[in-house]
């Protein structure tokens, strides 16, 4: 294990030694950072600065950018998805707002017959698929995670109503006033850096779906051939298009300073969005359960619902974890950025790995012990 904590995040980097020692050969990276200050920095079996496809963390990406444009009056989360993009009409459709969008509520989690790799790693293509698409339930009526597919339908809007796609915007807001090491599109220079994800030891992930369910439909496993999220990750036409659903990829200091800038502010620069839009996009807007995962109250706006599976977060939390176990977010009210990252699918793949719960609550209470400490 490498890496160094600041006074009083000692535990945290107990609890991750505690974590590398119980997963023999994984590889594994945590960032956290305190109002901007880069507090924790660990890594066991991959260098510091190795980069590695973190999937579903690049819908925060995506979705800082949507606040922020929203923030800045470029969207209206009730103005319909149709007024923006005209081609997204039929059975409901035309009625969706943007607001119900960005709370997986369009129905349209997939396609009939599924995508091929190279549909899914382009969103103008996977958009275009998306748009005559019958939706899976009546949109705005129920809810369900779109794992491939929320960043293509949001950033269509995106693209329409600015001229630029969420990449774009995400790059010259985001990522290269920051200098972040996480990317929706990851140049060829950097390629050297990556380092492959690895199957999970025991199944690999998406193995076993029913084809019919809408959980087989919006994890593309009712494609012919299904799926295979570790060939996915690792496909290089993934990585360098950085499709907004599914294409993160980047360092565990690169997911934790990409919300500490968004959020908490980073390096002695300002946060992106006001408290206001923090609020407002944290907030839960899909209550019941998720058709597509079975979770209750999965999701705010493009964000998954961060107090909801970590009770220890405040209210003013965004943040998505990612299929390989990867996590990131940012808690408005602590000041702090967290970011977790690993080279190895969880067993059953999906969502943030299991050790999240112990290391994110390790950094809170270090946190709240230095602000007791200060009083």
């Amino acid at each position: 294990m490498n890496g160094t904590v600041a006074a009083g995040y000692e535990p945290v980097r107990e609890q991750f030694a505690a974590v590398v020692a119980a997963e023999p050969g994984l590889g594994a990276q945590l960032a956290v950072y305190r109002y901007g200050r880069l507090v924790v920095d660990l890594s066991a079996g991959m260098a510091a600065d190795a980069l590695t496809a973190l999937y579903s963390t690049a819908k925060g990406a995506a979705h800082l950018v949507v606040a922020w444009l929203v923030q800045h009056g470029a969207l209206d989360l009730d103005r319909t998805v149709s007024s923006y993009w005209p081609q997204f009409t039929g059975e409901g459709k035309e009625e969706l707002t943007l607001r119900d969008l960005l709370a997986h509520r369009s129905g349209v989690i997939g396609v009939d017959g599924g995508l091929r790799t190279e549909e899914l790693a382009d969103d103008r293509v996977l958009a275009d698929r998306l748009a005559s698409q019958r939706p899976y339930w009546r949109p705005g009526r129920a809810y369900g995670y779109h794992a491939f597919v929320i960043g293509a339908l949001t950033g269509e809007v995106v693209r329409r109503a600015t001229g630029h796609t969420i990449q774009q915007h995400y790059q010259r807001q985001l990522r290269a006033p920051f200098g972040l090491d996480f990317h929706l599109g990851l140049p060829a220079t950097e390629e050297p850096r990556y380092v492959p994800v690895q199957p999970a030891t025991e199944s690999r992930p998406g193995a076993g779906s029913d084809p019919t369910s809408l959980t087989a439909i919006a994890f593309n496993q009712h494609a012919t051939p299904p799926t295979d999220l570790v060939e996915y990750g690792n496909t290089r036409l993934v990585r360098a298009l950085g499709p907004a659903s599914s294409g993160g990829v980047g360092s565990a200091r690169g997911l934790a300073g990409l919300y500490a800038a968004a959020v908490t502010g980073l390096d002695g620069r300002p946060a992106l969005l006001h408290e206001q839009t923090v609020a407002r996009f944290a907030r839960v807007h899909s209550h019941g359960t998720d058709l597509v995962t079975g979770e209750r109250d999965h999701f705010a706006l493009g964000f998954e619902a961060q107090p909801q599976r970590y009770p220890f977060l405040g209210a003013r939390t965004l943040g998505h974890s990612g299929a390989i176990g990867a996590h990131g977010f940012a808690d408005a009210e602590l000041g702090l950025a967290y970011g977790y990252t690993r080279r190895r699918f969880v067993a059953g793949g999906g969502g943030g790995a299991p050790e999240n719960q112990r290391l994110a609550l390790a950094a809170v209470h270090a946190a709240r012990r230095a602000d007791r400490g200060q009083r």
